[in-house]
C-alpha cells in the first residue's frame, strides 16, 4: 500500500512566527501531538507537544514565544508514493511516531502516523518497538 492511500490529508500547518500558545491550542483542538511548520510554501520544521514542554516551558519561555524558538528544524519526511512497509521501517529507524508526507515536488500533502498505518492493515509493531528502544533522539536516558 502507498502512503498516500493511508495518510491524513487535511493537515493544519503552523507558521514559525505564530506563538506556542497557538500551536498548543491547535493541537488540543485537533487532538494531535504534532504539527508541520511551513513558511513561504515550504515545510521548515515540526512542532510537537514535547517541543513546547521541553524547549519552551522547561526553559522559561512563555506562551507568547514563537514557534521557531522551539520547533524541530531537522525535518524527516516520506513521499506519498512510498510503500507503507518501507515507511514503517524508516519510522522505526528514526524512532518517530509520525512523518510529514510530501509529493515529489517536496510540497506537503499529508501526515502519516503509526495509527494511520495500523488502521490500514500495516503491522506497526516493529516501528513501535524501534521507537521504544532506549537511547533514541528523545530518550530519557540522556
Amino acid at each position: 500500500m502507498r502512503i498516500a492511500d493511508c495518510m491524513t490529508k487535511d493537515v493544519q500547518i503552523a507558521n514559525p512566527d505564530q506563538t506556542i500558545r497557538y500551536a498548543a491550542q491547535t493541537m488540543g483542538r485537533l487532538d494531535a501531538g504534532a504539527m508541520p511548520v511551513g513558511e513561504n510554501d515550504r515545510l521548515v520544521g515540526m512542532i510537537t507537544d514535547r517541543d513546547i514542554a521541553i524547549r519552551g516551558i522547561a526553559r522559561g519561555k512563555g506562551p507568547d514565544a514563537k514557534i521557531r524558538e522551539v520547533m524541530s528544524a531537522g525535518i524527516e519526511y516520506c513521499f506519498g508514493d512510498e510503500d507503507a512497509e518501507d515507511v514503517l521501517h524508516k519510522m522505526a529507524e528514526l524512532q518517530v511516531r509520525r512523518l510529514p508526507v510530501l509529493n515529489r515536488d517536496k510540497r506537503l500533502i499529508g501526515i502519516v502516523s503509526l495509527g494511520d498505518l495500523a488502521m490500514n492493515g500495516e503491522s506497526a509493531g516493529e516501528a513501535l518497538s524501534g521507537i521504544s528502544q532506549q537511547g533514541g533522539l528523545h530518550s530519557q536516558m540522556h
